[in-house]
């Protein structure tokens, strides 16, 4: 394939909130435009077309048709071929694709995407509502009161069952990711402070939300975006050369993979019964984004440096880690055990934070993982910075893992 490179990008504060501040979406949407273009050092007009990540603008906020908004971000855009992009939490990573095929076929050589979602507009039921829209309703949502909690407690029972899963180790996780947000400037969970204690499943701070899923086994209701300038490689050599430097500034999208299950988890797990994998199209994903970067003959543990996944849940973090083949299948408990995916550990994963921590606006999360995997290989993530890193994949999900995306980037 073609190269494409990631110039640069922008990322909100996940911890405000901006229905409080009186901020709208278009808002939000124009103040990371500009800052995503100012990191990247791209003029407005040199942007050739833009794709926008998001789930449920009409939901959240009664605003759809998100590529009009985009265009609204800057003057210069007026014209401007946008589109909008859903998959659940995959949708930006949706986007990213999209402008990649654009890029690749020579349609464009520039690109702006954008993924983004306000979702703090509302109370926690609704909330669990519009998010219970990206599952099969009725079959998977009637008389449910938290979707996905629920689903995602299932994912963690059908380990238990194949294999066995100490809950110890999914809050091991949990610790990890809201230790390594307290690094990342931009995280939601930033400024929280927990007692060891608080991530004991007996914990009175520690709540049974839906079956094995608790309090701090979950991810964050979030507002935000983030931004990330994509360019072939000859936008790329001009772009390097008016700075007077090389592409190793820029990150280099080495690989990718995508693959859309069954919308069901109760088909997905059935289908997947006789398979080592509990989700074997996600391993496929994994497999061929490694493949298209060169790096399906290494192990992973030497092939990467860092990963950023789907942790919506704790459970899913759990399955990324074996379908990643960091472990062999339903033995992701060892990598926990003996400190991999720590920060410091031979292979991190989550060092911005991830969900759990870091915050996860629905649309942007896909947008916001190639972004922090871009900083982590060019040596620009600041206090979260995994030392020496240089090729940094991420695992995106959607629905109970119905759609799945990874990228793989490396130094320019």
């Amino acid at each position: 394939m073609s190269d494409v490179f990631v110039l640069g990008g922008a990322q909100s504060d996940f911890a405000r909130n901006l229905t409080r501040e009186g901020t709208s979406l278009a808002a939000l949407m124009a103040e990371v435009v500009a800052a995503t273009l100012a990191d990247a050092g791209v003029e407005a007009t040199e942007v050739q077309v833009g794709h926008v990540g998001n789930f449920a603008g009409e939901l959240f906020c009664g605003q759809g048709h998100l590529g009009g908004l985009l265009v609204e971000a800057d003057p210069a855009f007026a014209g401007l071929p946008t589109m909008r992009h859903e998959a659940a939490c995959a949708s930006g990573s949706m986007a990213v694709l999209s402008a990649m095929a654009d890029l690749e076929a020579g349609r464009y050589e520039c690109a702006l995407v954008v993924g983004v979602e306000m979702m703090r507009t509302t109370d926690a039921a609704t909330v669990q509502h519009h998010l219970g829209s990206a599952a099969w309703v009725p079959r998977e949502t009637a008389e449910v009161e938290f979707p996905w909690p629920a689903l995602f407690g299932e994912l963690g029972d059908e380990y238990d069952r194949r294999f066995g899963v100490d809950p110890e180790h999914l809050s091991e996780i949990a610790r990890v990711n809201f230790a390594n947000a307290r690094r990342n400037p931009n995280a939601q969970t930033r400024g929280w402070s927990f007692a060891d204690d608080d991530f004991r499943r007996d914990s009175a701070k520690n709540p049974v939300i839906s079956g094995r899923i608790q309090r701090q086994d979950c991810s964050q209701v979030s507002d935000g975006a983030v931004g990330v300038v994509l360019a072939s490689e000859r936008f790329a050599r001009t772009w390097a050369s008016r700075r007077s430097t090389s592409l190793d500034d820029a990150g280099r999208i080495a690989g990718w993979g995508h693959h859309t299950s069954r919308m069901a988890l109760a088909d997905k797990l059935a289908d997947s019964r006789d398979d080592p994998y509990v989700a074997p199209h996600v391993r496929a994903t994994v497999v061929d984004a490694l493949g298209r970067a060169s790096l399906g003959d290494r192990p992973v543990r030497h092939a990467l440096d860092a990963i950023e996944v789907h942790d919506c849940f704790t459970t899913t973090e759990y399955l990324a880690i074996d379908h990643f083949g960091i472990t062999e299948p339903g033995e992701s408990w060892r990598a926990i055990e003996d400190g991999t995916i720590a920060f410091d550990g031979a292979l991190p994963v989550n060092p911005s934070g991830g969900l759990i921590g870091g915050g996860h606006p629905v649309g942007a999360t896909g947008v916001r993982m190639l972004l922090d995997a871009t900083r982590q290989v060019t040596g620009s993530a600041g206090d979260y910075q995994v030392e020496g890193a240089r090729t940094v994949a991420t695992l995106n999900l959607g629905g109970s893992a119905t759609t799945s995306a990874s990228f793989v980037v490396t130094r320019g």
